[in-house]
């Protein structure tokens, strides 16, 4: 068996069930299965699935800079699944304040989104999310053309978005929105270093 082989009948299934761990103990707790979910289980819901968002959107952006500095090339075959994986749980986060906090109504929807700014700052993260996780067919890829990865780029305005969203909705303790932000802020140097390297290795052409 070859290493495309092995990531795609091996380590992808093992990576997709490790993807939804994380879902499947929220659902178990809920049930008081694998444990409980506290005195305010819609709270702890909508944290862990905002957590779990942010989380892959860091694990995703990190594949590009991991496999450039260490040479893997199969990681890249993980990056798709683990961007859908970030929409999954962005869903999940979304539709626990919209049916759960909010009850569908409305009203209190449309207040939430008018007079609490870090709600239509995650709104607006999710629907970027939204259309990431629409094109990235391959199909759709194919008709994009290059306007495919323009659009994809905005998954670090995604990254960004998303860390705004935690730092203005937390009150008093932004340890961990600080956190999120130091790790971003990571990637995005590595990336920029990367790709300023890259530009400095290329070999010039010498005048005639």
């Amino acid at each position: 068996m070859n290493t495309i082989q092995q990531v795609r009948f091996i380590w992808k299934p093992v990576v997709f069930l490790l993807c939804l761990v994380p879902a499947a103990l929220v659902i178990g707790d809920a049930f008081e299965v694998t444990g409980r979910l506290g005195a305010n289980p819609i709270e702890e819901i909508l944290d862990r699935c905002g957590n779990w968002t942010l989380r892959f959107i860091m694990i995703t952006l990190a594949v590009t800079p991991a496999r450039q500095l260490t040479g893997w090339n199969s990681l890249m075959r993980f990056r798709r699944m683990l961007g859908l994986f970030t929409f999954f749980y962005a869903v999940m986060h979304f539709l626990s304040w919209f049916v759960l906090d909010q009850g569908m109504l409305l009203s209190a929807i449309l207040e939430d989104l008018t007079e609490r700014p870090f709600i239509a700052i995650g709104f607006t993260t999710l629907l970027l999310l939204s259309a990431l996780a629409l094109t990235s067919l391959m199909a759709i890829r194919r008709r994009m053309g290059h306007r495919w990865q323009k659009l994809h780029n905005t998954v670090y305005v995604i990254g960004m978005l998303g860390v705004w969203h935690f730092w203005w909705q937390v009150k008093k303790d932004i340890t961990e929105p600080l956190i999120y932000a130091a790790i971003l802020a990571v990637l995005l140097g590595v990336r920029v270093w990367l790709r300023w390297r890259s530009r400095t290795k290329r070999p010039t052409t010498a005048n005639p």
